[in-house]
C-alpha cells in the first residue's frame, strides 16, 4: 500500500463534503507531476485529506477505492475514486510539520503547490502521531 497526500481548498469540497458525499471522485487536478501520481494510485492505498488556502492542516485520512479513470474530453487527466476513512483527532498543521526536523523532506514542504503527492510510510507515522 502507498500513502499519499492529496490538498482541497475547503471553500471548494472540503473534509466535511467528503463525509457527507460518502465519497467522491478526485478530479480536476491539472497539473504533469500530480496527474502522474493519481495515475500510480491503487485500489487500497491511503492518503491524507489537506486543506489548503487559510486553514493549511491535514484534516482526515481517505481510502483510494478504485483506478484511476480519465477526467475531461481530451482524457490526458486522471481522477481516482476516493471515500473518508476517519477525521485526524487533531489537524495537524503546516506550520507544525514544517517545524518537525523528521518532516524536512515531505514533498508538501518541498513542492508546496503540488496538489497531490507521495508520503513516505515513516511521513505518514508521524504525522498520524503528531495528530494525537
Amino acid at each position: 500500500m502507498a500513502y499519499w497526500l492529496m490538498k482541497s481548498e475547503p471553500g471548494s469540497y472540503s473534509w466535511d463534503n467528503l463525509v457527507r458525499d460518502g465519497g467522491t471522485m478526485w478530479d480536476g487536478v491539472r497539473n504533469n507531476a500530480a496527474r502522474l501520481h493519481l495515475r500510480a494510485m491503487k485500489a487500497g492505498d491511503q492518503a491524507l485529506f489537506y486543506h489548503s488556502m487559510d486553514e493549511r492542516a491535514v484534516v482526515g485520512i481517505m481510502k483510494i477505492t478504485g483506478p484511476g479513470q480519465p477526467d475531461g474530453e481530451e482524457g490526458t487527466w486522471v481522477k481516482v475514486p476516493v471515500e473518508p476513512v476517519r477525521a485526524l483527532a487533531k489537524p495537524v498543521t503546516l506550520a507544525a510539520i514544517k517545524a518537525e526536523p523528521r518532516l524536512a523532506k515531505m514533498e508538501l514542504i518541498r513542492q508546496s503547490r503540488l496538489s497531490v503527492a507521495p508520503v513516505r510510510d515513516e511521513e505518514w507515522k508521524l504525522v498520524l502521531e503528531m495528530a494525537k
